[in-house]
């Protein structure tokens, strides 16, 4: 089962739509607040496999050469539950296929 932590701007309601996978979010770990680069660290020291987001700069920010985690964006025009739970079926299709030290996008 694939480790997922989401990030605190990816409403907490669709962790009940993601029971094929371990999921966490950043406010139950007691993350909240942490940088990026910081938080992409904690989250490798406890075994993430994937860092679900809807921020869209992370992949400028980030070199994800020294982060051995998946970062997947969900690429949303509104942050409303209705259009991430849009992207959830994509994501759960091609999860398994998913790379470390990569950063995808869900459209």
């Amino acid at each position: 089962m694939i480790k997922l932590l989401l990030d605190e701007c990816v409403p907490q309601g669709i962790r009940a739509s993601l029971t094929e996978f371990d999921t966490y979010t950043v406010t139950f770990m007691g993350w909240s607040g942490l940088k990026n680069g910081k938080l992409l660290e904690t989250a490798i020291l406890y075994d993430f496999e994937v860092f679900l987001t809807i921020d869209k700069n992370l992949q400028h920010q980030q070199n994800m050469h020294k982060h051995n985690i998946t970062i997947v964006v969900f690429d949303v025009v509104r942050l409303e539950l209705e259009n991430i739970l849009i992207l959830l079926p994509k994501f759960k299709r091609v999860a398994s296929t998913l790379e470390k030290h990569r950063i995808y996008i869900i459209d």
